[in-house]
């Protein structure tokens, strides 16, 4: 049954979003008039894709070799990490991007070639998926399958498994529709309507990008600002008590003269004292000779 699942998964997973219920019911229905209950219910709770994921798994068939080369990416992208080059990183990150768009917009034209109109946030949706993709090995395995029911997102909102229609397809690839291939896609496309659009997309990602990089960086100002001023508040408070300690230490000082020579003046009265108590002695020895 599991052989038999994915082969009818995969053909339902091609068919558009608005022909996908009745046609999975169908395969249902002749599933168990075909005597076999657990594959009609499995069928029957497969999931319908949302158009992002539809768009993706349409992709993954007609566009087969620009997807590998593009979730290939996702190594270099690692490595360049791994090895913090810099320079080789940023260049990586840029061709991911349009590649990306070009993908984006390839997912668009093809689904508008089958009837499915794409509106800009599900077109987000499918660049994140694609992204996501780039980004995870597992999220890459999770498109691969052609089975996708929801866009993917880094970090994933769930679990990418729980994303494919039939989880156990994970690690295998759905076969290319060889029907038409279309127009071949490169990092950037060679159509200059294709072309215009992802410079525009790419425009608008890097302006997105520039805006939260001031906004960060002024914020960054903002906690400068105040971390110096706290600075500057806790030295004059150390310059205070710095100020403050020397006239203590200065008093212990006068203090501790004081305390030597108040010991001296007292061992001077012990002195005398003993003078005296020994002249009182010798007085009343003398008195008590005369038989006072």
């Amino acid at each position: 049954m599991p052989e038999q699942l994915l082969g009818q998964a995969q053909r339902l997973y091609a068919v558009v979003p608005n022909e996908f219920t009745a046609t999975r019911n169908a395969a249902a229905k002749a599933a168990k008039q075909e005597g076999d209950a657990d594959l009609a219910a499995a069928l029957g709770a497969l999931r319908k894709p949302a158009a992002a994921a539809w768009a993706i798994n349409l992709l993954v068939r007609r566009e087969a070799e620009q997807i590998d080369q593009a979730l290939g990416m996702a190594e270099s992208l690692r490595a360049a990490a791994e090895a913090l080059d810099g320079d080789g990183l940023r260049a990586l990150t840029r061709q991911r991007r349009q590649l990306t768009s070009a993908l984006a917009t390839r997912a668009r034209q093809l689904a508008q070639e089958a009837g499915v109109r794409i509106s800009g946030s599900v077109a987000e949706q499918v660049e994140a998926t694609l992204t996501a993709a780039m980004l995870d090995a597992d999220a890459a395995e999770a498109v691969r399958t052609g089975l996708l029911v929801g866009p993917l997102s880094v970090p994933p909102a769930t679990s990418y498994d729980e994303l494919v229609a039939v989880p156990s397809a994970l690690g295998t690839r759905i076969e290319p529709d060889p029907s038409d291939p279309g127009p071949a896609l490169h990092a950037v496309p060679t159509d200059p309507g294709i072309r215009r659009e992802a410079a525009r997309e790419e425009l608008q990602r890097a302006e997105t990008e520039v805006a939260g990089a001031e906004d960060e960086v002024a914020q960054r100002d903002h906690d400068l600002e105040e971390l110096q001023g706290r600075a500057l508040q806790l030295r004059s408070e150390v310059d205070e008590l710095q100020r403050r300690i020397g006239e203590l230490e200065e008093s212990a000082e006068d203090v501790e003269e004081q305390v030597e020579e108040a010991e001296t003046a007292r061992d001077e009265a012990r002195d005398l004292l003993a003078e005296a108590v020994r002249a009182r002695d010798d007085a009343r020895a003398a008195l008590d000779a005369l038989g006072r």
